[in-house]
Protein backbone atom coordinates (compact mmCIF):
# COMPACT_ATOMS: atom_id res chain seq x y z
CA UNK A 1 0.00 0.00 0.00
CA UNK A 2 1.85 3.35 -1.06
CA UNK A 3 -0.85 5.75 0.89
CA UNK A 4 -2.97 4.71 3.86
CA UNK A 5 -4.65 7.29 6.39
CA UNK A 6 -6.75 5.55 9.54
CA UNK A 7 -9.08 7.91 11.15
CA UNK A 8 -7.09 10.48 10.07
CA UNK A 9 -8.59 13.83 11.56
CA UNK A 10 -7.95 17.28 10.98
CA UNK A 11 -9.54 19.95 13.81
CA UNK A 12 -9.10 23.61 14.02
CA UNK A 13 -10.67 24.48 17.05
CA UNK A 14 -14.36 23.16 16.16
CA UNK A 15 -14.14 23.47 12.92
CA UNK A 16 -13.28 19.82 11.29
CA UNK A 17 -11.62 19.79 8.01
CA UNK A 18 -10.88 15.97 7.90
CA UNK A 19 -12.85 13.48 9.75
CA UNK A 20 -12.01 9.50 10.21
CA UNK A 21 -10.88 9.40 6.94
CA UNK A 22 -9.75 6.20 5.42
CA UNK A 23 -7.94 6.10 2.23
CA UNK A 24 -6.23 3.22 0.46
CA UNK A 25 -4.22 3.52 -2.27
CA UNK A 26 -2.35 0.70 -4.25
CA UNK A 27 1.03 1.08 -6.49
CA UNK A 28 0.88 2.57 -9.64
CA UNK A 29 -2.58 4.19 -9.05
CA UNK A 30 -4.43 7.44 -10.12
CA UNK A 31 -6.47 8.57 -7.57
CA UNK A 32 -9.25 11.19 -8.38
CA UNK A 33 -10.11 13.46 -5.40
CA UNK A 34 -13.25 15.07 -5.58
CA UNK A 35 -15.75 17.73 -3.68
CA UNK A 36 -16.92 20.64 -3.18
CA UNK A 37 -14.41 23.88 -1.86
CA UNK A 38 -13.68 23.57 1.43
CA UNK A 39 -14.62 19.78 1.79
CA UNK A 40 -10.93 18.53 3.22
CA UNK A 41 -9.39 18.11 0.02
CA UNK A 42 -6.26 20.22 0.15
CA UNK A 43 -5.88 19.41 3.79
CA UNK A 44 -5.19 15.60 3.01
CA UNK A 45 -2.99 16.29 0.30
CA UNK A 46 -1.42 18.75 2.37
CA UNK A 47 -1.22 15.89 5.36
CA UNK A 48 0.35 13.50 3.44
CA UNK A 49 3.11 16.06 1.76
CA UNK A 50 4.23 16.41 5.51
CA UNK A 51 3.17 20.30 5.18
CA UNK A 52 0.18 19.77 7.92
CA UNK A 53 0.05 17.42 11.18
CA UNK A 54 -3.01 15.74 11.91
CA UNK A 55 -5.20 16.13 14.87
CA UNK A 56 -5.10 12.75 15.41
CA UNK A 57 -5.17 9.33 13.30
CA UNK A 58 -2.36 8.04 11.35
CA UNK A 59 -1.55 8.79 7.50
CA UNK A 60 1.45 6.22 6.04
CA UNK A 61 3.15 7.31 2.52
CA UNK A 62 4.93 4.36 1.38
CA UNK A 63 5.07 2.71 4.79
CA UNK A 64 6.50 5.95 6.51
CA UNK A 65 4.08 7.67 9.10
CA UNK A 66 4.15 11.35 8.39
CA UNK A 67 4.67 13.20 11.78
CA UNK A 68 7.48 10.48 12.95
CA UNK A 69 9.18 9.63 9.31
CA UNK A 70 8.57 12.83 7.46
CA UNK A 71 12.58 13.01 6.54
CA UNK A 72 11.67 9.58 4.50
CA UNK A 73 8.66 10.58 3.37
CA UNK A 74 9.87 13.72 1.34
CA UNK A 75 12.35 12.24 -1.11
CA UNK A 76 9.41 9.70 -2.11
CA UNK A 77 7.38 12.67 -3.18
CA UNK A 78 6.29 15.43 -5.36
CA UNK A 79 3.85 17.85 -4.32
CA UNK A 80 2.33 20.42 -7.10
CA UNK A 81 0.25 23.34 -5.03
CA UNK A 82 -2.61 25.06 -6.65
CA UNK A 83 -0.84 28.05 -7.20
CA UNK A 84 2.63 28.80 -8.70
CA UNK A 85 5.59 30.87 -6.67
CA UNK A 86 7.30 32.65 -9.60
CA UNK A 87 10.97 33.33 -8.99
CA UNK A 88 12.03 36.54 -10.57
CA UNK A 89 15.03 37.61 -12.56
CA UNK A 90 15.42 33.26 -13.20
CA UNK A 91 15.06 31.88 -16.50
CA UNK A 92 13.12 28.02 -16.49
CA UNK A 93 16.67 26.13 -16.37
CA UNK A 94 18.38 28.50 -13.15
CA UNK A 95 14.89 27.68 -11.92
CA UNK A 96 15.04 23.43 -12.39
CA UNK A 97 18.86 23.59 -11.23
CA UNK A 98 17.91 25.86 -8.60
CA UNK A 99 15.92 23.01 -7.35
CA UNK A 100 17.79 20.01 -8.41
CA UNK A 101 20.91 21.28 -6.06
CA UNK A 102 18.65 21.31 -3.32
CA UNK A 103 17.69 17.90 -3.96
CA UNK A 104 21.28 17.27 -3.83
CA UNK A 105 21.93 16.45 -7.50
CA UNK A 106 24.93 17.89 -9.09
CA UNK A 107 27.30 18.28 -12.09
CA UNK A 108 26.63 15.57 -14.96
CA UNK A 109 23.86 14.26 -13.39
CA UNK A 110 22.00 17.47 -12.18
CA UNK A 111 22.90 18.29 -16.32
CA UNK A 112 21.09 15.53 -17.44
CA UNK A 113 18.39 15.24 -15.24
CA UNK A 114 17.38 19.04 -15.65
CA UNK A 115 17.28 18.27 -19.38
CA UNK A 116 14.94 14.89 -19.25
CA UNK A 117 12.36 16.62 -17.30
CA UNK A 118 12.61 19.69 -19.68
CA UNK A 119 12.12 16.87 -22.61
CA UNK A 120 9.47 15.19 -20.69
CA UNK A 121 7.19 18.58 -19.72
CA UNK A 122 7.78 19.75 -23.59
CA UNK A 123 9.43 22.85 -21.94
CA UNK A 124 12.89 22.97 -23.85
CA UNK A 125 11.79 25.77 -26.25
CA UNK A 126 11.10 27.84 -23.25
CA UNK A 127 14.81 26.80 -21.06
CA UNK A 128 15.67 30.11 -21.53
CA UNK A 129 12.14 32.06 -21.05
CA UNK A 130 11.90 34.37 -17.25
CA UNK A 131 10.14 32.06 -15.50
CA UNK A 132 7.65 35.16 -14.60
CA UNK A 133 7.01 35.36 -17.66
CA UNK A 134 5.51 32.15 -18.61
CA UNK A 135 1.41 31.85 -18.87
CA UNK A 136 -0.52 30.06 -16.11
CA UNK A 137 -0.24 27.29 -18.40
CA UNK A 138 3.57 26.95 -18.94
CA UNK A 139 3.94 27.60 -14.84
CA UNK A 140 1.77 24.66 -14.34
CA UNK A 141 3.88 22.49 -16.37
CA UNK A 142 7.17 23.73 -15.24
CA UNK A 143 5.66 23.15 -11.41
CA UNK A 144 5.11 19.44 -12.54
CA UNK A 145 8.80 19.46 -14.42
CA UNK A 146 10.33 20.94 -10.86
CA UNK A 147 8.47 17.64 -8.77
CA UNK A 148 10.07 15.44 -11.30
CA UNK A 149 13.92 16.18 -10.90
CA UNK A 150 13.67 13.58 -8.03
CA UNK A 151 12.00 11.18 -9.60
CA UNK A 152 9.51 10.32 -6.77
CA UNK A 153 7.29 7.61 -6.49
CA UNK A 154 4.33 9.47 -5.38
CA UNK A 155 2.57 12.97 -6.92
CA UNK A 156 0.63 14.54 -4.81
CA UNK A 157 -1.01 17.09 -7.06
CA UNK A 158 -3.77 20.27 -6.07
CA UNK A 159 -6.26 21.36 -8.33
CA UNK A 160 -3.33 21.12 -11.27
CA UNK A 161 -5.67 22.23 -13.95
CA UNK A 162 -7.02 25.21 -12.22
CA UNK A 163 -7.37 28.47 -14.09
CA UNK A 164 -5.78 26.87 -17.31
CA UNK A 165 -7.24 27.56 -20.62
CA UNK A 166 -8.50 24.68 -23.15
CA UNK A 167 -5.30 24.00 -24.97
CA UNK A 168 -2.85 24.19 -21.34
CA UNK A 169 -5.58 21.66 -19.64
CA UNK A 170 -5.15 19.04 -22.47
CA UNK A 171 -1.62 19.67 -22.49
CA UNK A 172 -1.54 18.85 -18.53
CA UNK A 173 -3.67 15.89 -19.27
CA UNK A 174 -1.66 13.98 -21.23
CA UNK A 175 1.40 14.85 -19.04
CA UNK A 176 -0.31 13.50 -16.63
CA UNK A 177 -1.10 10.36 -18.81
CA UNK A 178 2.54 10.14 -19.43
CA UNK A 179 3.46 10.26 -15.71
CA UNK A 180 0.85 7.28 -15.11
CA UNK A 181 2.36 5.48 -17.60
CA UNK A 182 6.03 5.74 -15.89
CA UNK A 183 4.39 3.59 -13.11
CA UNK A 184 4.01 6.95 -10.92
CA UNK A 185 1.29 6.82 -8.27
CA UNK A 186 -0.49 9.97 -8.73
CA UNK A 187 -3.21 11.93 -6.27
CA UNK A 188 -4.96 14.82 -7.93
CA UNK A 189 -7.69 16.79 -6.83
CA UNK A 190 -9.63 18.55 -9.66
CA UNK A 191 -12.79 20.03 -10.21
CA UNK A 192 -12.77 19.04 -14.35
CA UNK A 193 -14.51 15.47 -13.53
CA UNK A 194 -14.85 14.24 -17.06
CA UNK A 195 -11.21 14.73 -17.30
CA UNK A 196 -10.51 12.82 -13.98
CA UNK A 197 -12.52 10.18 -15.56
CA UNK A 198 -9.95 10.01 -18.30
CA UNK A 199 -7.38 10.10 -16.23
CA UNK A 200 -8.11 8.05 -12.93
CA UNK A 201 -8.72 4.67 -12.17
CA UNK A 202 -10.17 5.19 -8.78
CA UNK A 203 -12.50 8.34 -7.26
CA UNK A 204 -12.60 9.78 -4.01
CA UNK A 205 -15.68 11.72 -3.19
CA UNK A 206 -14.91 13.68 0.17
CA UNK A 207 -17.41 16.17 1.79
CA UNK A 208 -17.76 18.23 5.21
CA UNK A 209 -14.28 16.61 5.69
CA UNK A 210 -16.14 13.16 5.28
CA UNK A 211 -15.17 10.61 2.69
CA UNK A 212 -18.58 9.49 0.82
CA UNK A 213 -17.33 7.24 -1.81
CA UNK A 214 -13.69 5.49 -2.37
CA UNK A 215 -13.43 2.98 -5.93
CA UNK A 216 -13.58 2.07 -9.35
CA UNK A 217 -15.24 5.11 -11.26
CA UNK A 218 -17.89 2.46 -12.79
CA UNK A 219 -18.33 1.42 -9.72
CA UNK A 220 -19.58 5.44 -8.30
CA UNK A 221 -21.37 5.39 -11.32
CA UNK A 222 -23.64 2.37 -10.71
CA UNK A 223 -24.30 3.85 -7.20
CA UNK A 224 -25.59 6.94 -8.32
CA UNK A 225 -27.58 5.43 -10.90
CA UNK A 226 -31.34 5.98 -10.15
CA UNK A 227 -33.72 3.71 -12.29
CA UNK A 228 -33.15 4.53 -16.56
CA UNK A 229 -34.70 7.39 -18.00
CA UNK A 230 -35.04 8.01 -21.59
CA UNK A 231 -34.87 10.99 -23.20
CA UNK A 232 -37.39 11.68 -26.59
CA UNK A 233 -37.63 13.57 -29.74
CA UNK A 234 -40.45 13.68 -32.17
CA UNK A 235 -41.04 15.54 -34.73
CA UNK A 236 -44.95 16.80 -34.02
CA UNK A 237 -47.78 16.58 -31.53
CA UNK A 238 -44.89 15.99 -28.24
CA UNK A 239 -48.07 16.16 -25.70
CA UNK A 240 -50.22 13.27 -27.17
CA UNK A 241 -46.72 11.17 -27.66
CA UNK A 242 -46.42 11.99 -24.06
CA UNK A 243 -49.63 10.40 -23.51
CA UNK A 244 -49.64 7.43 -25.31
CA UNK A 245 -45.71 6.79 -24.01
CA UNK A 246 -47.50 7.08 -19.94
CA UNK A 247 -50.01 3.92 -20.71
CA UNK A 248 -47.37 1.98 -21.42
CA UNK A 249 -46.24 -0.48 -19.22
CA UNK A 250 -43.51 -0.06 -16.95
CA UNK A 251 -43.28 3.57 -17.50
CA UNK A 252 -43.23 5.45 -14.00
CA UNK A 253 -43.18 8.74 -14.79
CA UNK A 254 -42.94 11.13 -17.99
CA UNK A 255 -41.98 14.83 -17.91
CA UNK A 256 -41.46 17.32 -20.93
CA UNK A 257 -38.64 19.53 -21.03
CA UNK A 258 -36.98 21.86 -23.49
CA UNK A 259 -39.04 19.42 -26.36
CA UNK A 260 -37.60 16.29 -24.78
CA UNK A 261 -39.80 13.81 -23.58
CA UNK A 262 -38.34 12.68 -20.58
CA UNK A 263 -39.45 9.08 -19.33
CA UNK A 264 -38.33 6.98 -16.16
CA UNK A 265 -38.54 3.35 -16.13
CA UNK A 266 -39.76 1.11 -12.67
CA UNK A 267 -36.85 -0.11 -11.11
CA UNK A 268 -36.84 -3.46 -12.89
CA UNK A 269 -37.72 -2.29 -16.20
CA UNK A 270 -34.23 -1.37 -18.84
CA UNK A 271 -35.51 -2.62 -22.09
CA UNK A 272 -37.25 0.55 -23.81
CA UNK A 273 -37.78 -0.87 -27.59
CA UNK A 274 -41.50 -1.11 -26.80
CA UNK A 275 -41.76 2.82 -26.47
CA UNK A 276 -40.20 3.04 -29.46
CA UNK A 277 -42.58 0.40 -31.05
CA UNK A 278 -45.81 1.73 -29.55
CA UNK A 279 -44.84 5.24 -31.27
CA UNK A 280 -43.62 4.43 -34.57
CA UNK A 281 -46.71 1.84 -34.35
CA UNK A 282 -48.90 5.44 -33.97
CA UNK A 283 -47.35 6.94 -36.61
CA UNK A 284 -45.14 9.24 -34.82
CA UNK A 285 -41.63 10.10 -36.00
CA UNK A 286 -38.64 9.73 -33.90
CA UNK A 287 -35.58 12.25 -34.04
CA UNK A 288 -34.31 10.62 -31.08
CA UNK A 289 -34.83 7.86 -28.38
CA UNK A 290 -31.68 8.25 -25.78
CA UNK A 291 -30.65 6.41 -22.73
CA UNK A 292 -29.49 8.91 -20.21
CA UNK A 293 -25.85 8.83 -19.46
CA UNK A 294 -25.06 8.63 -15.60
CA UNK A 295 -21.06 10.06 -15.81
CA UNK A 296 -19.15 11.28 -13.29
CA UNK A 297 -20.41 15.12 -13.08
CA UNK A 298 -24.02 13.20 -12.97
CA UNK A 299 -22.90 10.70 -9.59
CA UNK A 300 -20.80 13.59 -7.68
CA UNK A 301 -24.08 15.88 -8.64
CA UNK A 302 -26.15 13.23 -6.95
CA UNK A 303 -23.65 11.86 -4.37
CA UNK A 304 -23.06 15.02 -2.40
CA UNK A 305 -25.27 18.14 -1.28
CA UNK A 306 -22.59 21.18 -1.47
CA UNK A 307 -21.40 20.75 2.28
CA UNK A 308 -18.39 21.69 3.36
CA UNK A 309 -16.69 21.79 6.62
Amino acid sequence: MIIETINLTKRYGKLIALDNLHLNIDDGECFGYIGPNGAGKTTTIKILSTLLQPTWGEARVCGHVVGYESRDIRPLIGYVPDFFGAYEDMVVQEYLEFFASAYNITGKQRTRVVSDVLELTDLVYKQDAMVDSLSRGMQQRLSVARVLLHDPKVLLLDEPASGLDPRARIEIRELLKELRKMGKTIIISSHILHELAELCTTIGVIEKGKLLFHGPIDEIIAKARIGTKIHIRVTEQQDLAAGLIEKIKGVSDVAQDNGRIIVSLASQTHDFSVIAATLLKNNFRIREIREEEVNLETAFMRLTKGLVS
